[in-house]
Order: C-alpha cells, then sequence, then structure tokens
C-alpha cells in the first residue's frame, strides 16, 4: 500500500487537472497560433506559466487503482502486478487464469 500522503497528493494533482483543463487548453492555442501577434502569444505564455505546476497533466502518475502502487502498473487493468497476480488467483478477472505446473 502506498502512502496515504502520495495517493492524496495524487487525488490533489488530478482535481487541478480538471479544473484548469479549459484555460490551459485555450492558452496553448493561442500560444501555438502563429498568426496572433508576439505580444498576445507572449502574454499567453506568462499567463500559461502563472497557472499552478500541478494542473499540468505531465505531473500525473499511473497509479494501482485498489493499492496506489505506481511502479509495475497495467495499463489497460489500472492496476499494479501485485494485485493482478492476486485477484487472478482468486479469479476475480474474468477470461485471466492463473497457470501452475
Amino acid at each position: 500500500m502506498a502512502k496515504v500522503s502520495m495517493i492524496e497528493r495524487q487525488k490533489k494533482r488530478e482535481r487541478l487537472v480538471k479544473q484548469y483543463a479549459g484555460k490551459r487548453a485555450a492558452l496553448k492555442e493561442i500560444v501555438r497560433d502563429e498568426s496572433k501577434p508576439m505580444e498576445e502569444r507572449f502574454k499567453a505564455t506568462l499567463k500559461l506559466a502563472g497557472l499552478p505546476r500541478n494542473s499540468a497533466a505531465v505531473r500525473l502518475n499511473n497509479r494501482c487503482q485498489l493499492t496506489g502502487r505506481p511502479r509495475a502498473y497495467y495499463r489497460k487493468l489500472k492496476l499494479s502486478r501485485i494485485m493482478l497476480r492476486e485477484l487472478a488467483s482468486q479469479g476475480k478477472i474474468p477470461g485471466m487464469v492463473k497457470s501452475s505446473w
């Protein structure tokens, strides 16, 4: 199980990303639009830099939905390898059979 503080920090980042997504997209669009004057693009860049760092989607980590473990994460299942093995052993993942010989 991951530290509770790390899981809560991740949740806070997710909230900020969702909250500022529209604003960030609009500012990025202005910055990328080369038909706009340079001053306007520069002001948009400064506004973008003024937004909270944790509102950038790049700062999100993939974490296991059950334990919060950040490493050995399977994107398709949103689980870590440890929980995947446990759930597969218990037969709780449809279509997955744990083989042994």
